[in-house]
C-alpha cells in the first residue's frame, strides 16, 4: 500500500558568486548523513517537513508580506489556508534549524544581521536550544521581536516522492536570495557538510558521479542553470503555472529501478528499502 506523503518545504538559497571570474550565482547544498532514513548520503537543498506549529493561526501575525489568503491563492492545489502559509514559515524554520540562516526582519525592517560576535553567539545558542527540543522557533521569533521574511520566498516547483518509497514527501520548492550578512553552518546531525556551488558545476559533478543528487534536485539544477542571475530566477516565478510532479518508478529486465521524469528521461534509483 502506498504511503501518504507528508507536506514539506525546501528552500533554494542563492548568492552571487564570490569568484569574480566564475560569474552567475551559487546555491547552497547540504549533504545528508549516511545514517539518514531519507535520501542518505545525497546532496539536497535545505528543508524539511511541515509541523503543526507552522500552521497555527498566530503564525500569520509573524509573517511579512504574506498571509493565509495570498498563500492559499499561490498554492492553488491546497485547500487549507493555514497549511499553505505554514509551508512558507516551515521553509524559514527549517533553514534556520539546518544551516543557521535566519530569514527574518528586525523592527527596523532590515534582515537581521548575524555578523557580530554577540549576535552570532546569541542565535547559535537559540538554535542549539531549538535542535535539542528545549525551545520553540516561533517563541524565539517573538522574543527577539522579529518577523519572518516570508516575502523573500518565491514559489518555484512542486514535487511528490514516488509511491514505492517507504518515506514520502509532498514538497514545495521555494527560491530565495540568502541573507548577505549571515553565514551558513550545517547542523552536524542530519547534515554532515554544506557547500555553495553554481548549478552548472553541480550538474557537471553529478554527471561525473562525484556529487550525488536525487532526481528532483537534478531537474531543479537544470532549471536554475538556465538563468544568469538571482534576479532572473526570482522573476521566472512571477505568474508561473506550477503543477505537481509525481515521477514514476519501474523495474527493468535487469532489476534496475528507474525513475522517469515527465519528459520521459530515466534516472537510476536505489531500490526503495522496506
Amino acid at each position: 500500500m502506498s504511503v501518504k506523503p507528508k507536506d514539506a518545504a525546501t528552500v533554494i538559497l542563492m548568492r552571487n558568486n564570490p569568484d569574480p571570474d566564475g560569474g552567475g550565482f551559487e546555491v547552497l547544498m547540504v549533504l545528508r548523513s549516511s545514517k539518514s532514513k531519507f535520501v542518505p548520503g545525497l546532496y539536497v537543498f535545505p528543508g524539511g517537513g511541515l509541523d503543526e506549529e507552522d500552521c497555527l493561526p498566530e503564525v500569520e501575525d509573524l509573517c511579512a508580506g504574506m498571509d493565509r489568503k495570498l498563500a492559499v491563492h499561490t498554492l492553488d492545489d491546497i485547500s487549507s489556508p493555514g497549511k499553505a502559509l505554514g509551508l512558507w514559515a516551515a521553509g524559514i524554520r527549517e533553514t534556520f534549524e539546518e544551516v543557521g540562516l535566519l530569514m527574518a526582519y528586525t523592527k527596523e525592517g532590515s534582515v537581521i544581521p548575524l555578523d557580530s560576535e554577540l549576535l552570532k553567539e546569541r542565535f547559535a545558542s537559540r538554535r542549539r536550544s531549538l535542535l535539542d527540543g528545549k525551545s520553540d522557533f516561533y517563541d524565539i521569533i517573538r522574543n527577539e521581536e522579529l518577523t519572518l521574511a516570508t516575502d523573500r520566498l518565491h514559489y518555484f516547483s512542486h514535487w511528490i516522492t514516488p509511491r514505492p518509497s517507504p518515506i514520502r514527501y509532498d514538497v514545495r520548492f521555494f527560491v530565495a536570495e540568502a541573507p548577505s550578512n549571515q553565514s551558513a553552518i550545517h547542523d552536524g546531525i542530519e547534515l554532515t557538510r554544506h557547500v555553495w556551488i553554481t548549478p552548472a558545476r553541480a550538474l557537471e559533478r553529478f554527471n561525473n558521479q562525484s556529487f550525488d543528487m536525487v532526481l528532483p534536485t537534478v531537474i531543479t539544477m537544470e532549471q536554475l542553470a538556465s538563468h544568469k542571475t538571482i534576479e532572473d530566477v526570482i522573476l521566472s516565478t512571477r505568474g508561473k503555472k506550477i503543477e505537481s510532479i509525481l515521477t514514476r518508478v519501474i523495474v527493468d529486465e535487469n532489476d534496475v529501478f528507474l525513475e522517469y521524469t515527465p519528459d520521459g528521461r530515466a534516472f537510476k534509483l536505489n531500490p526503495p528499502s522496506a
